[in-house]
């Protein structure tokens, strides 16, 4: 009889015991996760020649932080890409759980090998058509093309950024070197790496100054100053 007590007091405490825990872990404040942002471009926001910490993700990063928007920058960048390499790398960059806001950053490399604009439209098109799909949040970041490729180049270039931007419905920051390199091409230098080609760590700082506030708007939801709608 003792003997069966004692294993009916051991077994009352073990689910005694049980309970306190499964109570405590019940009680606990859940941990809500940051929403995810893929920054998806090429060496210009992979950040070729700089220090992780000087990259463009991370600095978008501490910008966001500093402005209160609460978000994980991922560094999608992959130096050398063209259009072509974002889409196809895409859904390998995405995952199996896709985040909730991309910036689609490409074209530097398609100008530079002057490859045909229709093509950049074509990938950047099935880039921003695939995300959609995955519930994927885009905004479009815009290139102009260097002026050494001729006018009709440069314009049908330069026209694909917003053209894409009003066919998907998405917001646009036009020129990812804003405050680094002129709509005209007229260079600071003293932003730029050794090779002409990449923002410093000061160039960047400079470029998220004054993308940072387009980015944070988007991340909210508000409008943008172009017009665009963040949605």
């Amino acid at each position: 009889m003792r003997m069966i007590n004692r294993y009916l007091v051991n077994a009352w405490l073990a689910a005694a015991v049980i309970g306190i825990t499964a109570m405590s872990v019940g009680s606990a404040p859940a941990q809500v996760a940051s929403p995810r942002l893929l920054i998806l471009g090429d060496s210009l926001t992979a950040g070729y020649g700089l220090p992780r910490d000087k990259a463009f993700p991370e600095q978008l990063q501490g910008w966001l932080a500093r402005a209160g928007v609460h978000v994980q920058v991922i560094n999608g960048g992959v130096s050398g890409d063209t259009s072509a390499g974002g889409l196809a790398r895409l859904d390998w960059a995405m995952g199996s759980t896709p985040p909730q806001f991309a910036l689609v950053e490409f074209g530097a490399n398609d100008a530079l090998r002057g490859l045909p604009p229709a093509a950049l439209y074509d990938n950047l098109d099935k880039i921003l058509t695939r995300l959609k799909a995955r519930g994927v949040k885009a905004m479009l970041v815009g290139m102009y093309a260097p002026r050494n490729l001729g006018r009709d180049y440069d314009e049908e270039f330069d026209a694909v950024y917003p053209r894409l931007a009003n066919q998907h419905g998405v917001p646009l920051y036009p020129f990812f070197f804003d405050g680094v390199v002129s709509e005209q091409g007229i260079t600071d230098t003293t932003l730029l790496q050794p090779d002409g080609l990449h923002p410093n760590a000061q160039g960047v700082s400079v470029i998220v100054g004054r993308i940072g506030p387009a980015v944070a708007r988007f991340i909210d939801g508000g409008p943008l100053k172009d017009g665009h709608a963040a949605k």
